[in-house]
């Protein structure tokens, strides 16, 4: 019997489908974007710069404990209250003397306004929930969204995320978003 000689593949146009298979599928694959809690941190101070302390009134202090419960201002509160908390602490609508200062500043479309000085601390438990955790970064965010859209409807007849960029500005500089986080701490002792 005469040998037959196998004749080869040409594998030439395998590495051009292989290339284009994978062009097509970074092209087409989309990427989940994990979106985090927002925050803005503030800048970094020079070392001869001391900062600046901030008057007690103007500071209300929310903890939440190891158990999940919430503390705000020393007084224990449930979830469903701290968003309108915080928002009656923020605005001080009565211009109270226990809650924050008012400072008036000049912003751009919005001329002359009352900005508080209010912050609110949050801080918990090492040992809190991680569910608790978001559900009260959740509450704080919403409370100054909700003041956001308060200033948009009574200056330009339309919610916060609907303004444009330079009214948006005006916006979130007649109500900053004044979060501080002090470090967990452990409230059972020991690390």
């Amino acid at each position: 019997m005469a040998s037959r000689k196998i004749q080869e593949i040409n594998a030439g146009s395998m590495a051009d489908i292989a290339f284009l298979l994978l062009i097509f599928f970074l092209v087409a694959t989309t990427m989940n974007v994990d979106s985090g809690i927002q925050r803005l941190l503030p800048p970094m101070q020079e070392e001869d710069v001391k900062p600046n302390d901030v008057k007690e009134r103007n500071i209300l202090l929310v903890f939440v404990s190891k158990a999940n419960d919430i503390m705000v201002g020393g007084k224990r509160m449930d979830i469903s209250q701290l968003k309108d908390e915080v928002k009656r602490f923020v605005s001080n609508p009565a211009n109270e003397e226990d809650l924050p200062e008012k400072k008036e500043v000049s912003i751009p479309l919005l001329g002359l306004w009352q900005v508080s000085e209010g912050v609110v601390s949050l801080q918990n438990d090492r040992a809190t929930t991680y569910e608790m955790y978001i559900r009260v970064q959740n509450e704080l965010t919403r409370a100054f969204n909700e003041l956001r859209d308060e200033v948009s409807m009574a200056k330009f007849n339309k919610k916060f995320m609907e303004l444009s960029d330079e009214q948006r500005d005006a916006v979130q500089k007649a109500v900053p978003l004044r979060i501080s986080e002090a470090e967990p701490r452990n409230t059972t002792g020991g690390k």
